[in-house]
């Protein structure tokens, strides 16, 4: 028995491959699927099954195409209808992989169909449950995201606490916890970084797991500070239920160079977004005037599934030669399957072509620091998130987190120059990015965030110990 977790970390996503025998399971792939197929014809193995865990909603699962490579059947969990052929399993049935079984323990809670695939080894043992999104590390999933259905959030917390009481928990402490997502991820409010445990370790250090805990504390405790999800959770979850473009034909589409002329001439007459990904030091010196900044070193492709609310905007890019397939692919992680080309050659061309450029205007912490003294009656914005700027905060700051910059807009005078900051640099200046695209000129970008702040004298309220409530 063989079993590999396929780390993500942009995504904080965790995939599966088990092999016995001969023949494999893949547990909640990633969209890409050559790493797949690699893997399978160097293993000389057949793919037997493609088990998802749910409806996934922070990413689309690759199983629609790997089932159409492969001939691999689909499995979810009870309740689940799509688009395409599955096979929806019934609660407790076994499947048969080489010398392992798969057990379907349906899990409902985090959504209707959420299912967590228990394998028992060579000898019958209960080894490990692959959990998705009804167990984390340290938290369990969001009770919020079921599309389509009239449940509260409460009711489906009060059928996440019978899932976890009467299917997780009665099993062996020794039982190996291998959950969809760590720390990163908006599907839970407090994920370890840790990617896997023993189901009797997440006992002891859990607090949904605690044995004394009721029906009632569990949903306060699960629902408490929970903010609205990113707006293409809902979008993302349909693209699984429904099907999607083929991967390799997203990928050519997206992969085309172009020189500065045809790319804004194919700007212009596509509408198109012009994303750039590069540095956000490379950024803030120059770019193309509109441009959205998203760097493809932060957490890529959750902040463009937040940011962009236009699932089938068309996009072209610039990156750093090289980045460019890179782009394409994390893009279509997240189902932004219209990105139709990028600037050949990286921001350089753009210059050499003597094109109109843009920059963002930057002042670090001590010059800051001297306006505050000097008295100056400053506007600064905190981009952070909720959690961040509750716990500690510069003083007389405003509260204006990225995540919701496109509901929040009128938090920000126009007419007053705003000093935009997060933690280190990388929100505030897609925070900044997006405020000059509309029309926002006069703003600042604090260097080095509320990190080197605290290093300054610049005033801050008092620590509060953050919960981890308030995180999306």
């Amino acid at each position: 028995m063989k079993i590999e977790q396929i780390y993500t970390g942009c995504l904080a996503q965790g995939a599966y491959y088990i092999e016995s025998e001969g023949e494999a399971v893949i547990i909640d792939p990633l969209r890409e699927i050559a790493p797949y197929l690699s893997k399978i014809k160097k293993d000389k193995v057949s793919l037997k099954y493609i088990f998802e865990t749910h409806f996934h909603a922070d990413f689309v699962s690759g199983h629609v195409d790997l089932a159409n490579a492969t001939g691999a059947k689909i499995v979810y969990g009870p309740t689940a209808t799509t688009s395409y052929a599955i096979h929806s399993a019934v609660d407790g049935e076994v499947f048969n992989i080489g010398r392992i079984k798969i057990k379907v323990l349906h899990t409902p809670g985090h959504t209707l169909e959420s299912s967590t695939y228990l394998l028992m080894d060579e000898e019958g043992n209960d080894h490990a449950i692959f959990s998705g999104d009804t167990l984390f590390i340290g938290d369990v999933g969001r009770p919020d995201l079921a599309i389509k259905s009239d449940l509260t959030q409460d009711a489906l917390a009060g059928m996440l606490f019978d899932s976890l009481r009467n299917k997780v928990m009665p099993l062996a402490d020794k039982t190996i916890v291998y959950p969809a997502h760590g720390a990163g991820s908006a599907c839970g409010k407090n994920m370890s970084s840790e990617t896997w445990d023993t189901l009797g370790h997440q006992k002891e250090v859990n607090y949904a797991l605690r044995g004394d805990m009721t029906k009632e504390e569990f949903i306060k405790e699960v629902t408490d500070g929970i903010l609205p999800p990113p707006q293409y959770f809902a979008k993302n979850a349909m693209i699984n239920k429904t099907g999607y473009a083929n991967i390799e034909d997203v990928l050519t589409q997206g992969d085309q160079g172009y020189e500065a002329n045809e790319f804004e001439e194919i700007v212009n007459e596509q509408s198109a977004l012009v994303l750039d990904t590069r540095s956000q030091e490379d950024f803030a010196k120059g770019h193309i005037p509109n441009s959205i900044f998203i760097g493809l070193d932060g957490s890529f492709a959750t902040w463009v599934g937040t940011l962009i609310t236009d699932i089938h905007q068309s996009i072209m890019f610039v990156t750093d030669p090289g980045k460019e397939k890179e782009v394409v692919t994390r893009l279509a992680r997240v189902g932004y399957d219209h990105a139709i080309g990028y600037l050949k050659g990286g921001f350089d061309t753009w210059i050499k072509a003597d094109k109109e450029n843009a920059s963002i205007d930057t002042i670090s912490v001590d010059e800051l620091q001297k306006k505050i003294t000097a008295g100056a009656s400053l506007n600064i914005l905190d981009v952070r998130k909720p959690g961040e700027f509750s716990a500690e905060h510069v003083d007389g700051a405003i509260s204006c987190p990225l995540d919701f910059i496109n509901t929040n807009m009128d938090k920000i005078d126009k007419s007053k120059t705003s000093h935009v900051h997060c933690k280190s640099g990388y929100r505030s200046m897609v925070f900044n990015s997006i405020l000059r695209s509309r029309g926002y000129t006069q703003v600042i970008d604090v260097s080095g965030g509320f990190d080197a702040i605290l290093e300054s004298d610049i005033p801050v309220s008092d620590f509060v110990c953050p919960s981890g409530s308030n995180q999306i």
